[in-house]
């Protein structure tokens, strides 16, 4: 023996000086032959993924037939496992002949064919491979479940082995991971399309909007002219609303209360006791100096009917002041934050709000000094009045409650009013002690989100 030779127990595995030794080599080598060819057989089959599920089970079914020379071969999966594959069934017969593709059914097929698909299908199988001599059914396992199987049947002369059983196994195992990716890559193929579909109808909006956007520029300006054009009309709405008030109580008060002085003074020219006469003339006195306060209320609006350029609240207040104001009160107006539009509405309760609360502290509270006070704020504006009056203001408030559930005598519908505007707006009225001494009315009410406004500091003062 050359000593230069190599050891074929080193190449083989085997033991030359044994009798056994060439039948296992050919055995070993007809095994790794059919290993390699089985091999082979799956990497064609594995590489057909990106084709699809239908293309990718064709192969597979065929390389488990060709590798076993198999009689029947069935594939299938487990109702709903792997829902986007297809098909779900697939049977080759003799010579790779198909006999069943997914509902697409051939010729009848063997009893123990169909009886393996029913198991198939409802999931009633083991994980385990199961090798007979000529039968083979091999589990596909997915995410610890089983999602399918194959199954194969051998004519008498071929007998499955272990090395049939692991070249099953492998097909089962990569064909699970190989039908998984060809979904996912399916899937991700349509999501392309569907993404460069809207990447097109994007660019076709952006178009569009770019074409729109000069029209929608025009149409925000025409808005905010319109805007502006309502809030005067409000404004106007306002002030006139309040003219043709001050002239139903010119006509119901003071001509009646003019009316009533002359007819006392009237009596006053017949012969009457001096007593008598005295009463009467302090009556007519007393009905003359209310008219006087009724008509100097009205007299500043009167004589201004078409005074567009002082139409904003800040300006309403200062002609209030005027028209409310007998020569015994001094009444400041204070304005803070940074005025807004408000609406036609808003403008005229707080109008009538200031007229009401100025009415009181000159009639019934005896001040002689007054400050009104208009904050504009984020969220909501605040309109103060307060007085240096002799008021009390825990009794106002129950006044206000007795005039909010009867006021049966109608002396303090004022109050009740006042209350009532602010409510309308979803405000609050507050009455509290001023700091200058008397009574401070104060109502906030919510700006409206329909008139946006700046943010500002609200200046605040002695009240």
């Amino acid at each position: 023996m050359n000593p230069a030779a190599p050891d074929l127990s080193q190449l083989t595995g085997l033991r030359s000086g044994k009798s056994t030794f060439y039948p296992q080599y050919r055995g070993a080598a007809e095994r790794l032959e059919r290993v390699v060819h089985a091999l082979e057989l799956i990497s064609r089959a594995l590489v057909r993924t990106v084709e699809g599920p239908e293309t990718l089970i064709c192969a597979v079914a065929e390389a488990a037939r060709a590798h076993l020379s198999a009689r029947w071969v069935v594939f299938a999966l487990t109702d709903g496992m792997l829902p986007d594959a297809g098909p779900r069934r697939l049977v080759l017969g003799p010579d790779a002949t198909p006999f069943l593709v997914d509902n697409v059914e051939g010729p009848p097929l063997p009893d123990e064919v169909v009886r393996c698909l029913d198991d198939i299908r409802g999931g009633t199988v083991d994980r385990d491979p199961v090798v007979d001599a000529h039968h083979a059914f091999v589990p596909i396992v997915l995410g610890g479940g089983v999602a399918g199987a194959i199954a194969a049947w051998t004519p008498e002369h071929r007998t499955l082995d272990a090395t049939d059983r692991a070249v099953l196994s492998i097909l089962a195992s990569q064909t699970a991971v190989a039908l998984q990716n060809s979904a996912l890559y399916q899937r991700g193929q349509l999501l392309l399309e569907r993404a460069e579909e809207a990447y097109r109808e994007a660019n076709r909006a952006a178009a569009d909007l770019q074409s729109r956007n000069a029209e929608l520029e025009a149409t925000l300006r025409e808005l905010e002219r319109t805007q502006r054009q309502l809030g005067a009309a409000h404004r106007h709405q306002a002030l006139d609303e309040e003219r043709h008030r001050i002239a139903r109580e010119l006509h119901d008060s003071v001509t009646q209360a003019v009316l009533s002085a002359g007819m006392q003074i009237e009596v006053c020219r017949s012969d009457i006791p001096d007593s008598e006469r005295s009463g009467r003339l302090d009556l007519a006195k007393e009905l003359t100096r209310r008219a006087v306060e009724q008509l100097r209320s009205a007299i500043y609006a009167l004589n201004h009917p078409s005074d567009a350029d002082r139409s904003s609240l800040p300006e309403m207040l200062e002609q209030l002041r005027v028209a409310h104001t007998p020569g015994e009160l001094d009444i400041a107006i204070r304005v803070g934050g940074t005025p807004v539009e408000l609406s036609g509405d808003v403008e005229h309760a707080l109008l009538r709000i200031a007229g009401e609360a100025l009415f009181n502290a000159v009639v019934h509270a005896n001040a002689t000094r007054a400050v009104l006070r208009l904050t504009y704020g984020p969220e909501s504006v605040l309109l103060s009045v307060a007085d240096d009056g002799d008021g009390d203001p825990a009794r106002i408030r129950v006044m206000l409650r007795l005039a909010a559930g009867s006021d049966l005598d109608g002396r303090h519908r004022g109050l009740a009013n006042m209350q009532a505007r602010a409510h309308e707006f979803g405000g609050r009225l507050e009455v509290r002690r001023a700091r200058i001494g008397g009574v401070r009315v104060a109502v906030r009410i919510p700006v409206p989100k329909s008139f946006p406004q700046e943010a500002d500091t609200v200046r605040t003062g002695d009240q």
